[in-house]
């Protein structure tokens, strides 16, 4: 069996190529997974060159939904949850650890193996060939299951992103039709373009790394104006000399009780504040806690901290609605 390779990825941009070579894809909120198959044996690696085999039987059923005699599949793992992927529930799947466990959560959570590129096929390496090449292949040997599916290309790439953002997914990644396969590369012939939101939250403590805060504890407050913790955020757009000034504010506002009505994650070493700022929040979206997910700190704003509630059918985790 050929060894395990790092993936190719993409680099993460702003704006949508518009040139004719270029294609859209949605960009499934799951796990990598590279399927192995050597014309005996199948075997499932992620991006990070962990084994994952055990975790996802069904796709090691090879031949059930692939034509060649030897291949490596590249392709992303996810669960549904109300007809869209959710990444909480795939990440069920991928952190088994005892084998005894398997079906119990197959049963649970069916997945899906949304594929969209062939790196090796039948004897031969052919990652030289454009990527249009190299879906004419796929398309050749992939026979469709419910479980195995191949990702559509769309010429439209803007009109796609805004589906994506109605139907509140993750975002896209566009390619070059004549891009090459890059193993353990990062360039922009492929590129991610995420579906971030934006939401203004307030701090109610913080954690220092040395003399200096290097992450806001961010929290919201619901319809009986108690102050929930939403998560942490320590990347943005902050300098570190903003870094250094914003440490003097929020020392001049400590206090020594928790603000929050439930206990953050990492508390022991958090320093707590009047929850009297306000920071505007860029996120990817919530999770099944009630939480931020990949948070960034975009800017202070100046508004009033009570307005800062929970909205879009959002509650807190406990509450009753």
């Amino acid at each position: 069996m050929q060894q395990p390779i790092v993936p190719f990825e993409p680099v993460l941009a702003q704006k949508i190529p518009q040139d004719q070579q270029w294609v859209a894809q949605v960009k499934w909120d799951g796990v990598r997974v590279l399927t192995y198959y050597d014309g005996e044996r199948v075997r499932l690696f992620n991006r990070k060159l962990h084994e994952r085999t055990m975790q996802f039987p069904e796709l090691t059923e090879i031949k059930r939904y692939c034509g060649a005699s030897s291949v490596i599949l590249d392709g992303e793992v996810i669960a549904l949850d109300k007809g869209k992927p959710s990444f909480y529930k795939v990440m069920k799947r991928d952190g088994i650890r005892r084998e005894k466990n398997v079906e119990q959560a197959r049963r649970q959570t069916p997945i899906t193996h949304m594929v969209f590129d062939v790196l090796y096929y039948n004897g031969k390496w052919v990652t030289d060939e454009p990527l249009r090449n190299r879906q004419t292949i796929l398309c050749e040997i992939i026979t469709a299951q419910e479980d195995i599916q191949t990702v559509e290309n769309f010429a439209a790439g803007a009109s796609l992103f805004k589906g994506i953002k109605e139907q509140g997914m993750e975002g896209i990644v566009c390619k070059d039709l004549n891009s090459f396969y890059q193993i353990d590369g990062k360039d922009e012939r492929w590129l991610k373009i995420k579906n971030y939101r934006d939401i203004v939250a307030v701090v109610g403590g913080y954690t220092l790394r040395g003399e200096t805060a290097n992450a806001l504890l961010l929290g919201l407050y619901d319809e009986q104006q108690r102050f929930w913790f939403i998560g942490h955020a320590g990347t943005g757009r902050l300098t570190h000399e903003e870094w250094e000034h914003l440490t003097k504010i929020l020392r001049s506002v400590g206090v020594a009780k928790r603000p929050f009505v439930n206990r953050p994650e990492r508390s022991a070493d958090a320093h707590w504040v009047l929850p009297e700022l306000a920071v505007k929040i860029q996120y990817a979206e919530w999770t099944p806690g009630r939480g931020l997910r990949q948070p960034s700190i975009q800017a202070f704003v100046e508004v009033n901290p009570k307005a800062c509630v929970f909205t879009d059918g959002v509650y807190p985790v406990g509450t009753k609605h």
